[in-house]
């Protein structure tokens, strides 16, 4: 009875039901009992599972290939570079040691190890060569920095980290270091003692290092034999820039001479490929030298095969040590720079809209009235050259020499009705006042001779010399009229707001490097081509941890006897490059100046004067080098225009731009400086853009100080010095340090002063400016690449 009277409600409209349960009354009842919601629900939930699962499998099997890449027998071998923390440390019997352990009786750096199962080669970086210490880091796998605990044993005045080692340090962070570890040697026998000093040492230089970078004692051959069982284990990591290219580093250097091109010959670069397969039509860079097309590559038998017998088995058969031969079809042009067309810029015919300019012109004449004498007829008015002309003329003339803002007009409405007061009172004390400067101007400037003025002027700045607020004060010559030597200057209405052509007035430079209308589009299109190239593995690859020889051709001899010579110390790298890698253009570069601490003061001279613009310099861009002389500027989010920096100063982020072969990002950067013969490093940083069309702006600013103050009114004196320099940039407005705007209204006298009107009322002991800009450009390099440089 109770069940019979239960209240039954009217079920809840659905508000948000899917589509699918909204159309369910139009489907047959055939398939209707298909289409429900539990279905539609179990589906969706089923395919985003799928897709989870997929994700996952190809994330583990990434990583299977990864590390059957690193650690298989077709690997090449891995790269240990033993880099000592400090003077006091020695490398060699380290190095004897774990070659030994890999390899008992090896004569070779590169060795392989049957019990570890890996190969390996043992790199000593040289203590004070840190260009050799750049190179060995770039190809790297494990970097094993190695520590002295003598320090607190023997009491030596000696750190663990010295000046260079912390040089390097600083160096290797900016250049993106791989896996990392850090052995300590001359610990004490006792074992209490070992594991003190062994914290003191680890607790002491822990924050140098990354987080997971593992700390071991490598004094016994058990300890060393741990540390090369994790090590095989280990999942090594590189930066991400070393695996956007192939690369190889040299085993062999060695130059054959080209009877066909005097001055060239051919260099044969012999070792292992890495990071990604190689064509042979491909161009290379090789390390300090430039760039290069191959006149063919040798696939060699692998010297140091990790199975013996089964490579022996498999190379019965071959006669000779080369296993495959591969020529280039169709080599990819090394284009360096652009044919400029001397004619490109000449107009022969005016276009449309020359013409639309030159009739509405023409409309604006016939529409201007003058006045004219009573009775004046059409024709009398045609031939009318009256005083207006003339002085409209003058007036276009004098604007036309400076390049000025539209807006300018507006403000210098403003000022006149800020300047001029309608009480005739206000205007009677103007023009006494006017009478009197002019008087005073006149009388001082005769009575002065040039020397005086010099010393007085000198007073006057070094009165100012504590305020650092306008660094960009120059002087006025005296001898050249301010017209011809800032004519190349124009004044700025805004900096931020006000309008610049980017392809106005270019250098003869840019006609030599080439522009990209979507850079990066370009670069995703030709790492998706080299990508696509890889994965096709045609006839003209080779594919990454093959043992080859390259055959680079017509490559300078000079530059191949020093990379002979150089190969003796430090490993010679070569990369492939990417399309369009070999052509110039304008990159820039974020840059930070390096930072000298307190303890290498004696060692760097803490008040050594910053980098100066356009001074020589050598940049690593990843694997490449380029000498250069960049010029730097700051970087402003909100503006298109950029203020050039004479100086790159310390503590803050610069913008360096320099003329260089394209490379695409991401890649590091390192400046070193030579100093007497010393390489130093200088700055660091990474690739920013791509860009002819940046805009940099060098700032002047012309300064003149008051001679006499009457409200908003003054005559301001030492800006110019002739009067014809006053007309010149009459136009362009000033500014003072108190924050006060302002125009000048004509000039007084014959030695350069001037009257100013400004919008408030200005102080005895301030100071007028002139700001004027004018656009700069990097400076084209002589010698591209350091070995053809030297």
């Amino acid at each position: 009875m109770g069940g019979n009277r239960a209240q039954v409600n009217k079920p809840h409209k659905s508000r948000f039901s899917s589509k699918a349960t909204r159309q369910q009354h139009k489907t047959s009842l055939k398939d209707k009992s298909k289409v429900t919601k539990n279905n539609v629900a179990k589906g969706a939930r089923a395919a985003r599972l799928q897709r989870s699962k997929m994700i996952r499998e190809q994330k583990r099997a990434a990583v299977l290939q990864d590390k059957r890449t690193l650690s298989g027998s077709k690997s090449p071998p891995r790269v240990i570079v033993l880099f000592r923390l400090s003077a006091s440390v020695d490398l060699n019997p380290l190095a004897e040691d774990l070659l030994s352990l890999l390899a008992p009786g090896a004569s070779s750096s590169t060795v392989a190890s049957s019990e570890y199962k890996l190969r390996a080669t043992v790199l000593k970086a040289p203590y004070g060569d840190l260009q050799s210490c750049m190179e060995m880091a770039k190809v790297a796998d494990l970097i094993a920095f190695v520590a002295s605990a003598s320090y607190y044993i023997e009491g030596s005045t000696s750190l663990y980290i010295d000046s260079f080692g912390s040089e390097c340090l600083s160096v290797l962070r900016s250049l993106g270091l791989p896996s990392t570890a850090v052995l300590i040697r001359d610990l004490p026998t006792d074992i209490k003692k070992k594991n003190d000093y062994k914290k003191m040492c680890i607790s002491s230089i822990n924050s140098e290092f990354p987080e997971d970078c593992k700390f071991y004692a490598a004094d016994t051959k058990d300890e060393l034999h741990k540390f090369m069982w994790l090590f095989k284990e280990q999942r090594l990591t590189v930066p991400h820039w070393r695996t956007q290219r192939p690369y190889l580093m040299s085993q062999k250097v060695d130059m054959v001479a080209d009877n066909c091109t005097p001055g060239k010959c051919t260099l044969l670069l012999t070792g292992y490929l890495r990071a990604r397969s190689l064509s042979v039509n491909q161009l290379v860079h090789v390390a300090g030298a430039g760039d290069f097309q191959l006149s063919k590559i040798e696939v060699l038998k692998d010297p140091v095969p990790l199975n013996p017998r089964t490579e022996q088995d498999a190379m019965d058969t071959q006669d000779d040590e080369i296993i495959r031969l591969l020529e280039p079809s169709e080599h990819e042009p090394l284009v360096v720079e652009n044919e400029p067309d001397p004619l490109s810029g000449e107009q022969t015919w005016p276009t449309e809209a020359d013409r639309a300019e030159a009739e509405r012109n023409q409309k604006e004449k016939h529409l201007r009235k003058r006045a004219l004498a009573h009775g004046t007829s059409e024709y009398q008015e045609a031939w009318d050259i009256g005083e207006s002309e003339d002085e409209d003329s003058d007036v276009d003339n004098e604007t036309d020499c400076m390049m000025l803002d539209s807006s300018y007009t507006n403000e210098v409405n403003n000022l006149n009705n800020q300047g001029i007061s309608d009480d005739d009172q206000a205007s009677l004390e103007f023009e006494n006042f006017d009478r009197e400067t002019d008087m005073d101007s006149v009388m001082m400037d005769d009575e002065m001779t040039n020397e005086q003025k010099l010393d007085e002027i000198q007073k006057i700045k070094n009165a100012h010399a504590e305020d650092e607020e306008f660094p960009d004060e120059v002087d006025t010559p005296m001898d050249i009229p301010a017209r011809k030597r800032f004519a190349r200057y124009r004044g700025l209405k805004s900096f931020r707001t006000s309008s610049w052509d980017p392809q106005e007035s270019l250098p003869q430079d840019y006609a030599r490097i080439f522009e990209f209308n979507n850079i990066a589009r370009t670069q995703k299109h030709v790492l998706a081509k080299a990508l696509e190239i890889e994965q096709g593995n045609g006839d003209h690859c080779v594919a990454s941890c093959s043992y080859l020889r390259l055959h680079v051709k017509e490559v300078p001899v000079g530059a191949a006897l020093k990379l002979c010579e150089l190969a003796k110390s430090m490993p010679i790298t070569a990369c492939g490059l990417l399309q369009h890698e070999s052509k110039m253009s304008v990159l820039h570069f974020s840059i930070k100046k390096h930072d000298v601490s307190e303890e290498n003061a004696k060692i760097h001279d803490k008040n050594s004067p910053p980098l100066k613009g356009k001074e020589k310099l050598v940049f690593h861009v990843g694997f490449r080098q380029f000498v250069t002389r960049p010029i730097f500027s700051t970087d402003n989010f909100n503006s298109d225009k950029h203020k050039m920096e004479r100086f790159l100063h310390g503590g803050r982020f610069s913008i360096a731009s320099i003329y260089a072969p394209i490379s695409f990002a991401p890649l590091p950067l390192i400046v070193l400086k030579n100093v007497e013969g010393n390489t130093s490093f200088a700055a660091s940083g990474s690739l920013k853009s791509i860009d002819p069309r940046r805009i940099i702006l060098k700032k002047i600013i012309l300064s003149g100080y008051p001679q006499r103050v009457s409200k908003l009114k003054a005559t301001v004196r030492y800006m110019f010095h002739n009067p014809d320099d006053v007309r010149w940039f009459k136009p362009v407005d000033v500014s003072t340090k108190g924050g006060k705007r302002g125009r000048i209204k004509e000039p007084v006298g014959t030695h350069g002063a001037m009257k100013c009107v400004f919008n408030g009322v200005l102080q005895q002991h301030d100071t007028v400016c002139m700001s004027l800009y004018k656009r700069v450009y990097p400076k084209w390099p002589e010698h591209l690449f350091p070995l053809l440089d030297a």
